[in-house]
């Protein structure tokens, strides 16, 4: 079950309509069609009782929970934006509110969804051939093999446009087939560590475009390393990718993608989802504080009742107000088919940057409690209500998918017609 506030914290004249979230405090879910609201119970219901009760155990011991990749698929979680996966497909505002659902309960299973479903798999959507679609949608939808985005590298994140450093060289055997030959190092790869398949992106020696090629990481050359001892988004197990003479067939070179240009088709069409991910941090957040300003009682008085507590809870309420009424327009204007980078890289720098301030407002309020990983049973607030794994995990989605200031420098860019990136 959902946990809620009770009537007596939260009085009933003011509470939420039913099945709305206290977090959405203008009502935005109720956009949503009845069949939209049905399904998102539905996953709401599976993420309190599978996923935030262990949250806490899985981030601490910073391994990915991997017994929950069929039950995810299980629910459509994976490429239902496909038609090769889905008899029909859910509107993009539909999906930003289960990105947001699934980091209001875990950031980290948030990110490994958005990286294998998202990033990885709109890469072949949008850059596949029929073939290529065909074969990998289905079984990636399915979770039945593991996919990850291979970009950043350990010398170029802001500027991988110009500066990819790993390289594809194209070869023809004796049999007359072509194959490539890539060579390159990868790093903060997020399922990496696990992954079947890895998209990798590369620059073609021959005329310097960045090209997309689909790895099956069994192949010799391909090794990935599990990057240790990290303090954000632990559960997800981000990888060190080497590419050393790795040999794929022109059949695994994504057939519709020609340069930078579609690469950045798919990181827009991304962009927004994770946009709607940090609103999910800061939701999650928002609830831990409000469970705790009501358990938490000084000076014989629960928290919740004092002035400034209710200042810091009404600010961060207001923020993830406007962010949500932000991440809504953004995947209505993508529904529409209007959507443009700047769009998606606006609400991606707005969103992350009030995330950051709301969750420092929510450990706030839970005063030296709030630094501890759960530890809050002991007030009636389930095991997931801890604020620590939140406030850690807000500044790796603050950075990924584009920095703030890259973000900021695309908005500047559609504001001035000037780029000003160096």
């Amino acid at each position: 079950m959902t946990f809620t506030l009770t009537p007596t914290t939260l009085p009933e004249s003011h509470a939420a309509p039913a099945d709305v979230l206290d977090a959405d405090f203008y009502g935005f879910q109720t956009l949503l069609s009845d069949a939209e609201q049905r399904a998102l119970r539905g996953i709401r219901d599976f993420l309190e009782t599978e996923v935030r009760p262990f949250a806490d155990d899985h981030w601490d011991r910073a391994e990915s929970p991997r017994h929950l990749v069929p039950r995810i698929a299980e629910l459509g979680l994976y490429g239902n934006a496909f038609d090769e996966t889905r008899e029909f497909e859910n509107s993009n505002v539909f999906r930003g509110w289960v990105a947001m659902e699934i980091s209001r309960a875990d950031p980290s299973t948030a990110t490994f969804i958005g990286v294998h479903s998202g990033l990885a798999m709109t890469s072949i959507a949008v850059g596949g051939s029929d073939e290529q679609r065909a074969e990998w949608l289905p079984v990636l939808a399915r979770g039945e093999q593991i996919a990850c985005f291979g970009l950043t590298e350990p010398g170029h994140g802001s500027d991988t446009a110009k500066g990819l450093e790993t390289t594809a060289e194209r070869r023809t055997r004796a049999d007359g087939a072509d194959e490539w030959v890539l060579n390159g190092a990868k790093r903060w790869i997020g399922n990496g560590a696990f992954a079947d398949l890895v998209v990798i992106w590369a620059r073609d020696v021959a005329d310097q475009q960045v090209k997309g090629f689909l790895v099956r990481t069994p192949t010799p050359g391909f090794t990935a390393t599990k990057i240790e001892r990290k303090q954000s988004l632990r559960t997800v197990e981000n990888a060190d990718i080497v590419l050393q003479d790795v040999v794929v067939p022109e059949s695994d070179r994504l057939q519709r993608i020609d340069g930078f240009r579609d690469l950045a088709v798919v990181l827009r069409l991304t962009r927004a989802q994770v946009a709607w991910q940090a609103l999910g941090v800061a939701v999650g957040a928002y609830e831990c504080a409000l469970a705790y300003a009501a358990a938490r009682v000084q000076f014989g008085k629960p928290i919740a009742s004092f002035q400034l507590v209710q200042q810091k809870l009404a600010d961060a309420l207001a923020n993830i107000t406007a962010c949500i009424g932000m991440c809504v327009r953004v995947s209505q204007l993508q529904d529409a088919g209007e959507q443009q980078d700047h769009h998606s890289a606006m609400a991606k720098a707005f969103v992350s940057a009030r995330v950051r301030e709301t969750v420092a407002l929510c450990r706030e309020i839970c005063g030296g409690n709030g630094v501890q990983l759960g530890g809050q049973e002991q007030l009636g607030i389930p095991a997931g209500y801890g604020i620590a794994r939140y406030f850690a995990d807000a500044e790796a989605v603050y950075t990924f998918e584009g920095t703030y200031d890259m973000n900021s420098l695309i908005v500047g860019r559609a504001i001035t017609g000037i780029p000003a990136f160096v």
